[in-house]
C-alpha cells in the first residue's frame, strides 16, 4: 500500500489469493507421479518420470506485486526448479519481502532470486542460455515481444497479455447485482487489473435503469490515500494517470456521453497524488479508441445493443479474450454464452471470474501468447519435463542374438 498506493483491503486480498496457489503447490506431489506399464514386452517395463526444467524466469507487473509472482513461483519451486523473479521497477519491494520470507523459512540460498531492473534485465533473462523458461504477465505488446524472443531462444513461454473485458447484461438480469458487480469489477484496484470489467454491454431496454443504479453506487466510492479508510487509491504514476484521463477526452470527442467524470474527484489524500476518480461513459462508439484499447484505469464504458446475438458478436469481435461475464436469470442464455463466447475465463453472474488455484488462469487471442496458462495442472506441466524410461531386466534363462526388429 505505501509503495504502490492501492488500498489496504486490495493489498490484503492479493496476498490471500496468492496464498491459495501456495496451498495448491503444497499438494502437488500426486502430480509428480509418472505412469508405469509393467511387462510392456518380455521382461520390459516402461515408465515416465517428471523432472524440473532448471532455472526459470518470472517477470511480473506493477499492479499485483505479490499475487502475480505467486501465480508462478510456488508451482515452480514445488516442481523442483530454481526461480529468478524480475519485479516491476515501479514497486520492487514486495519481491524483496518475499525473498526474505523464503530465507527466514529456510530455503537454501540461490533457489529463489530477485533481479531488479528494466528492459535490460528482461532481455538478460531472455538471452541467457541458463534460463529454461519465461513466465510473464503484462501488456499485450510486451507479452508478444517476450513470447517471440524467448521462443527464438528455444525457451518455454507463458506470456499473459492485456484485456478488454466485457460484461453482457440481459434484460432479465438482477440490476442491483449488476450495479454492484460493475462498480466492484470496474473500479477495484483503480481499474489497474487485467480482469477489470472495462465495457458493460447492455441489451436494451435495460441501459437507462442500469446506468442510474451504477451512478448511485459510484457516488459511494471514497477515493484517497490507501492507508486510510478509502475504497480506491491513486494510479501508479503521473504518466499513467494522464494517459487514462486522456481517454475521457477522447470519448467526448468521439460523441460519447461522460456520465461521471473522474477528473473532478476530490481525494482524501495528498493533492499532488496521481488521482483519477471512477468514470462512467455511455454510448461509446465501437470505433473509438476508448472501446478498442485496454485503458487500465477506472473508466467504465457502456455500449447499448438490441439483442443477445448482437452483444455476443460484439464481444467475440474484439482482439482480446481474457475474461468476460454474462448477467442473466436465463440458464439457457447463460449456457449458450459460455459455449460460444471467445474468452478464456467466463463468469455467469460473476464479474471477475479469476479461477481458484487448482484451475488455470489465462485468456484467448491476444490475451495469451504461448500454450500454457498460469497455475493449476497446466502451470505444473509447464514447469516440468518428462522422461520415458524403457527398462529390461532379463530372466537368466533368456539370451542370445536377435538382429531383427524387436517384436516382444
Amino acid at each position: 500500500t505505501a509503495e504502490h498506493g492501492k488500498v489496504l483491503s486490495d493489498a490484503l486480498g492479493e496476498i490471500t489469493r496468492g496464498q491459495e496457489v501456495v496451498e495448491f503447490a503444497c499438494g502437488m506431489p500426486h502430480l509428480l507421479k509418472g505412469e508405469y506399464s509393467e511387462n510392456a514386452s518380455t521382461s520390459v517395463d516402461v515408465y515416465s518420470i517428471k523432472q524440473p526444467l532448471g532455472v526459470v524466469g518470472i517477470i511480473s507487473p506493477f499492479n499485483f506485486p505479490a499475487m502475480v509472482p505467486m501465480w508462478f513461483f510456488p508451482v515452480a519451486l514445488a516442481a523442483g526448479n530454481t526461480v529468478i523473479l524480475k519485479p516491476s521497477e515501479k514497486d520492487p519491494s514486495a519481491a524483496i519481502w518475499m525473498a526474505e520470507l523464503w530465507t527466514e523459512a529456510g530455503l537454501p540460498a540461490g533457489v529463489f532470486n530477485v533481479l531488479q531492473g528494466d528492459k535490460e534485465s528482461v532481455d538478460g533473462l531472455i538471452e541467457s542460455d541458463d534460463v529454461a523458461s519465461i513466465s510473464f504477465v503484462g501488456s499485450t505488446p510486451i507479452a508478444q515481444y517476450i513470447y517471440e524472443n524467448s521462443a527464438r531462444k528455444g525457451k518455454r513461454v507463458q506470456a499473459l497479455g492485456g484485456a478488454k473485458n466485457h460484461m453482457l447484461v440481459l434484460p432479465d438480469a438482477d440490476l442491483n447485482l449488476v450495479a454492484d458487480s460493475a462498480v466492484n469489477a470496474g473500479f477495484g484496484s483503480a481499474g489497474e487489473r487485467c480482469m477489470a470489467i472495462s465495457v458493460v454491454v447492455a441489451v436494451e431496454p435495460v441501459a437507462d435503469e442500469m446506468i442510474e443504479k451504477i451512478v448511485e453506487k459510484m457516488s459511494q466510492i471514497k477515493v484517497g490515500d490507501g492507508r486510510r479508510s478509502c475504497d480506491m487509491g491513486p494510479l501508479v504514476t503521473k504518466e499513467h494517470r494522464d494517459k487514462v484521463a486522456g481517454y475521457i477526452e477522447i470519448a467526448s470527442a468521439d460523441g460519447a456521453k461522460v456520465v461521471v467524470d473522474g477528473r473532478n474527484v476530490e481525494p482524501d489524500g495528498d493533492q499532488a497524488g496521481f488521482w483519477l476518480g471512477p468514470t462512467l461513459i455511455d454510448q461509446v462508439p465501437t470505433t473509438s479508441k476508448v472501446y478498442q484499447e485496454e485503458i487500465f484505469g477506472p473508466v467504465l464504458s457502456v455500449v447499448r445493443v438490441k439483442s443477445f446475438d448482437e452483444g455476443l458478436e460484439l464481444i467475440n469481435g474484439g482482439a482480446f479474450g481474457n475474461g468476460t461475464a454474462v448477467f442473466t436469470n436465463d440458464g439457457g442464455a447463460a449456457r449458450r454464452f459460455q459455449n460460444e463466447v471467445q474468452a478464456g475465463m467466463i463468469g455467469i453472474n460473476v464479474p471477475i471470474p479469476v479461477p481458484v488455484a487448482y484451475f488455470s488462469f489465462g485468456g484467448w487471442k491476444h490475451s495469451l501468447f504461448g500454450d500454457s496458462r498460469a497455475h493449476g495442472e497446466e502451470g505444473f506441466r509447464f514447469f516440468t519435463q518428462t522422461k520415458v524410461v524403457t527398462s529390461r531386466w532379463l530372466d537368466p534363462s533368456h539370451g542370445g542374438l536377435n538382429l531383427g526388429f524387436p517384436q516382444n
